[in-house]
Formats: structure tokens, C-alpha cells, sequence
């Protein structure tokens, strides 16, 4: 019996209704994991693994991917130590270094130090075109032959 209602059954009726909830989101987690093991969907818990490659392996998958890329030209040197990707290297573009990371991330570098460097005119050109409030791709409809 409750201290607030002494001759009242609620507080035993509320308990009984925290234990109704409680068996009710038990019952229906266990029904949803045996839904889903009998689609064949592995237990949430259960996480996929990346298999490990060696350092050689993923200097060549970042430095192909550079290949593949715009980036290629810029000839970045690479160096891969216990997973971690170092790029050194000057570029032109400003883009391309946030691409490089990008690139050597998706290629299986657990952490990458971008030491590229953006030369000044790029960075000068990049801040113009922020100064103008629009990206260099975009133009403006007055701009635009009709």
C-alpha cells in the first residue's frame, strides 16, 4: 500500500501497470529479433569489420585513386605508417585537398594528415569568389547569354 493512499489499491494497480509495459517492450524487442533472424538480418550488435590491409597495399589504393582523379596531376607523395595516410604536396585548387582526404579516407586510411599546401593565388581566387557571394560555377542571371 502506498503512504499517500493507505486504504487505496493504486499504488499496486500502478506497479502492475509498469510491469505490463515492461513485459509488453520485452515481448515485442523479442518478437522483432526473431522476425529479423528469420529474414536472415544479422543482430544489430553484430558489426562488419573492415579487413585490415597493409600499408603498402593502401599506399597503392590512395595513389590509384589520385591516378583516377583531377588530383592526379598535382603528383602528391604519399606515405602510409600503421594505417595512418600522410599527403604532402602543393596544389593549385583549393578543393583538392579536402578531396584528398576524402580519397585517401574511402581508400581505408583509419586517420589522414593533410599536409598539402594551397598556393597563394588559389587562396586569393577562392577568397574573391567568396567576396562576390557566389562560387566560381555559379553565375548570375544578368551574366547569362539568352
Amino acid at each position: 500500500m502506498s503512504k499517500l493512499y493507505p486504504n487505496s489499491h493504486y499504488s499496486l494497480w500502478r506497479l502492475e501497470v509498469h510491469a505490463r509495459h515492461r513485459f509488453i517492450a520485452l515481448l515485442l524487442t523479442a518478437l522483432a529479433t526473431l522476425a529479423a533472424q528469420q529474414r536472415g538480418v544479422p543482430p544489430k550488435k553484430a558489426v562488419a569489420v573492415k579487413p585490415q590491409i597493409s600499408d603498402v597495399e593502401l599506399e597503392k589504393a590512395i595513389r590509384a585513386r589520385f591516378a583516377q582523379s583531377k588530383s592526379g596531376s598535382d603528383k602528391f607523395t604519399v606515405r602510409v605508417q600503421g594505417g595512418v595516410a600522410t599527403l604532402e604536396g602543393k596544389t593549385e585548387v583549393v578543393q583538392r585537398k579536402g578531396a584528398a582526404t576524402r580519397m585517401a579516407k574511402t581508400a581505408g586510411a583509419k586517420q589522414v594528415m593533410n599536409k598539402i599546401e594551397v598556393s597563394q593565388t588559389a587562396r586569393q581566387k577562392a577568397s574573391d569568389n567568396l567576396a562576390q557571394g557566389r562560387r566560381r560555377a555559379q553565375v548570375k542571371r544578368s551574366d547569362a547569354v539568352r
